[in-house]
Parts: C-alpha cells; sequence; structure tokens
C-alpha cells in the first residue's frame, strides 16, 4: 500500500505544478501585444503541451486514489467525513482542468475573454484547492 501511497502522492503533485502553471501562460497571453504573432503562437504551444501532460499525469492520480480508496478501503466507515470533503474538492480541481482546457481552446480561437488580472485570480485556485485538500488528508478533522 505504500508503494501506491507514494505514486499517488507524486503524480498529485506533478499534476498539480501543470495546473499551477498553465493559467500563468494564460496571463501571459492575455498580455501579448496585438501583432505579436510569434509570441502568442509560442505561448499557445507551451500550453498545448503543458495541458497534454497535465492530462496525462491526472489519470494515474486519480486511478491511484481509486484504488487507495476501494482497494484499500481508505476514508470508510464512521468518522471518515473529511473523505467526502476531499471527494469534493477532487471533482472541483477534475472542473478545473476542464475549465483550463476550454480556456485554451478560446485562446486557440483567438476568443480571449478575460484581462491578464483575471487569470491572476484564476491561476490562485488550484494553492487553495491543494492546501485544502492536503489538510483533509493530513488533519481528518471530521
Amino acid at each position: 500500500m505504500l508503494w501506491i501511497k507514494s505514486l499517488h502522492i507524486v503524480f498529485v503533485a506533478s499534476w498539480f505544478a501543470g495546473l499551477f502553471y498553465l493559467p500563468r501562460i494564460f496571463v501571459n497571453l492575455a498580455m501579448v501585444a496585438p501583432g505579436s504573432v510569434a509570441e502568442r503562437e509560442r505561448l499557445l504551444l507551451m500550453a498545448r503541451k503543458l495541458l497534454r501532460f497535465m492530462t496525462i499525469i491526472a489519470v494515474p492520480a486519480i486511478a491511484l486514489g481509486v484504488w487507495l480508496w476501494v482497494g484499500y478501503g481508505i476514508g470508510w466507515g464512521p468518522g471518515n467525513g473529511w473523505m467526502h470533503a476531499k471527494l469534493a474538492g477532487v471533482v472541483v480541481v477534475i472542473g478545473y482542468h476542464h475549465m483550463c482546457s476550454a480556456m485554451l481552446k478560446a485562446f486557440e480561437r483567438g476568443e480571449t475573454r478575460h484581462g491578464h488580472v483575471w487569470y491572476r485570480w484564476f491561476n490562485e485556485a488550484p494553492v487553495i484547492l491543494m492546501l485544502a485538500i492536503v489538510c483533509l488528508v493530513v488533519m481528518k478533522p471530521f
């Protein structure tokens, strides 16, 4: 079980690294001056590659988490309300990942909907989510 748990942590940390950085690329994309085609294309290429990496990494992160939950019974039974909150957080993280994908597609179409300040705030969400999820897992408050 410790191998599964260790791999889960590594894949989750790698996934979150992408979730921390992709919106940062969106900040830079929102700041590209009109007519800076090469800069825009370079940032879009970086974003596409990062999203692909994040998506590939998310699969084993989620699969290993399900293995720990279902296969080893972590979080089952009375006094494990923290697991329900953690799973809700994971659903939000998956939704955030999908939002990033949709935003990248909008950037590719040239439909920037927000300014760079909005993307800076959007970039803070995964930090808060990771903090909440880690606190739930470590402290098991309920």
